[in-house]
């Protein structure tokens, strides 16, 4: 079968605004103010927790600071599952396209780099984990993206072939799985870091779900 697979943060849905309020509650948890913006570092936030304490603490002065990134990281995680879904929405048409793949007789399935249980609290949260065949985050297999075989195991738990498949994301590490997999990579524009995606050299891109089921049918028939 063929199967389509999504990236979940700055693919599917925009996550940045919770994922920057749970790293905020630990900078406040410091001592410290709040050290992220939800606008201007909605980039990194697309990017995990890790790389928003290393942002914040890059701005107080100590960016060298791994023991406090440990430490803080399981509390930044508690924070987020607490609070998940507040300001996280859904881009728009993308699951008009996840349920038209389907319907067309695709697999479609979720490789994210997000711990697999708060993928699936958030996914369940916004009434849309059922539409996905399956679904693998970054403690699911010992491995995770850019790895190939994080992607080509979710494929094969979707009940698909990882040499039909495609991978949807919006970062380098999106490309570079997709590469590795020896299969194309669909970049989104509309996120964060849209403006710069092109500079990737995926497969294809696409500036909103409309354009998917043409680029998926191109790409893999």
């Amino acid at each position: 079968m063929r199967t389509v697979v999504f990236d979940l943060d700055g693919t599917l849905a925009d996550t940045s605004g919770d994922l920057v309020a749970a790293a905020n509650a630990c900078f406040r948890a410091m001592g410290e103010g709040d050290m992220l913006d939800p606008a201007r570092d909605a980039g990194t936030a697309l990017r995990g927790g890790r790389a928003m304490l290393t942002l914040g603490l890059e701005r107080l002065g100590r960016a060298d600071d791994l023991a406090e990134i440990d430490r803080n990281y399981p509390l930044l995680l508690e924070a987020y599952a607490g609070a998940i879904d507040v300001h996280t929405t859904l881009y728009p048409g993308a699951m008009a396209a996840v349920e038209g793949l389907r319907d067309a007789g695709y697999g479609v399935a979720i490789c994210t780099n997000k711990p697999e249980g708060l993928a699936r609290l958030l996914m369940g949260r916004l009434g849309v984990l059922d539409a996905f065949h399956a679904l693998t985050g970054a403690d699911t297999l010992a491995v995770r993206k850019p790895d190939p075989e994080h992607l080509r195991e979710t494929v094969r738990r979707a009940g698909g072939d990882p040499a039909r498949s495609l991978l949807v994301g919006d970062t380098a590490t999106d490309r570079d799985t997709a590469r590795a997999a020896g299969v194309p990579s669909v970049l989104v524009t509309f996120g964060p870091n849209g403006a710069s995606v092109s500079e990737l050299d995926p497969e294809a891109t696409i500036a909103h779900y409309d354009e998917l089921a043409g680029v998926v049918t191109r790409l893999i028939g």
